[in-house]
């Protein structure tokens, strides 16, 4: 044990639930089944930890302080619910944690992934259930990914984690045959946590930055895992281009920069050259799919960029493509910028989705900000200006608020013109 202050406990435990909760609650739940009493359990040894270590010092192994801990509490837990009705050697089983039993998965995180990702769960909150339980992300965090409330998302996760008791679904890597219809899922909520971290673009936020890290320690575990599946492979492409970019996101004295104006230079080479590979990799099993269509489309933004050759009506033809395999918003959105790039800004506007037929996209601060843009290339200042407002009370990055209220202004001196 190292002495350590209130501060440096909290700091500790904050860096290893950042860093390992996901591998925690895995292997508190693998014996019991109970995902929510494994959360409630570690939760309190968080809770001890803040208390024991600024008096008895820091441990050098917390995780493993930590896994003590909670599967005592979970012990404690389960006496208190059963009574006499559990007997020690079963209150052992519960609290003993062994090696996987298949040895080519590292930890019991990717087994608890294809758990949340269970056909007995609901198809729509599979992904939320896996980034709450493996990645940390909170109700609301979560709800604003999948463009939902807070207190609904609450419930559903709620309802799922009891699925999981009251049907026994066990915690293992599913038989090849059930891997299609629970992959999805898995690779889902691998996206959107690496979405949440890269929406840090300066990466000073630790808990973003570690975000990142973990989703792509996980897409890599899942594709390597998994060689034979073109979307895993897409998907690391996807999230490799878009990570190179990272560096460039941001000028000299932190200012935004958006894609059109960065400096191709800036991004990184290797990154970009290792998604290539992978794309070519995917489309040799001859299935297309969503991430690997995305990944397209970050790829000849890259070309573009490069080379000055525009490329707008292959960007269009991916757009279509995903526009039709998923039918999301985002996508609609996206399109209808590759639309006004193509031919012009009315054209995007009239593909652009309405924000009054889909609730969804009122909160949504990517579709103000790309309909303000439409709007000001069109002649629209006034509507331009009320729609930057909106995107610019929606962000929460203070470098994108700058920018977009620098178009803002931008477009109200034109209109007085």
């Amino acid at each position: 044990m190292n002495t350590c202050t209130s501060d440096e406990a909290r700091s500790t435990a904050e860096a290893v639930a950042r860093r390992s909760y996901g591998k925690l609650v895995a292997f508190v739940a693998a014996r019991s089944r109970d995902l929510a009493a494994a959360e409630d359990a570690l939760s309190e040894a968080f809770a001890s930890a803040l208390q024991s270590w600024p008096q008895n010092g820091c441990p050098a192994n917390p995780e493993a302080w930590l896994l003590t801990v909670a599967r005592r509490k979970l012990i404690d837990m389960a006496r208190r619910e059963h009574g006499s009705e559990l007997v020690d050697a079963d209150l052992e089983r519960v609290a003993r944690v062994s090696r996987p039993a298949d040895e080519d998965i590292p930890d019991r995180r990717l087994a608890l992934m294809f758990a949340c990702a269970h056909p007995a769960i609901e198809a729509g909150i599979r992904a939320p259930l896996i980034l709450q339980t493996i990645l940390g992300l909170d109700a609301a965090t979560i709800a604003s990914a999948f463009l939902m409330s807070p207190t609904a998302m609450g419930k559903r996760l709620g309802r799922a984690k009891g699925k999981i008791r009251e049907a026994g679904i066990p915690f293992c890597l599913p038989e090849r045959e059930e891997l299609p219809g629970r992959l999805d899922a898995v690779l889902a909520a691998i996206y959107t946590a690496f979405s949440e971290g890269w929406s840090d673009a300066a990466g000073t936020d630790s808990s973003r930055r570690d975000l990142t890290s973990e989703a792509f320690f996980l897409a890599r575990l899942v594709s390597e895992m998994l060689p034979g599946e073109p979307e895993a492979i897409g998907l690391l492409a996807l999230m490799l281009h878009a990570e190179a970019r990272r560096g460039a996101r941001r000028s000299e004295d932190g200012e935004y920069v958006p894609l059109a104006e960065q400096d191709p230079l800036r991004w990184d080479s290797r990154m970009i050259d290792e998604a290539e590979a992978l794309l070519v990799r995917a489309s040799g099993f001859g299935i297309t799919g969503r991430y690997q269509l995305e990944a397209a489309v970050q790829s000849a933004h890259v070309y573009r960029c490069r080379t000055g050759h525009a490329n707008w009506e292959a960007v269009l033809q991916i757009y279509d493509g995903l526009l039709t395999m998923t039918g999301s918003p985002v996508v609609a959105i996206n399109r209808a910028l590759a639309l006004a790039e193509l031919y012009d800004a009315h054209a995007g506007l009239e593909a652009m989705p309405d924000h009054s037929g889909d609730g969804r996209l009122a909160e949504y601060q990517p579709y103000w900000a790309a309909r303000a843009e439409l709007l000001a290339k069109a002649g629209g200042h006034e509507e331009a200006g009320q729609a930057y407002e909106i995107a610019i009370g929606l962000e929460r990055d203070p470098a994108v608020r700058r920018f977009l209220e620098r178009r803002r202004l931008g477009v109200l001196l034109q209109g007085m013109r």
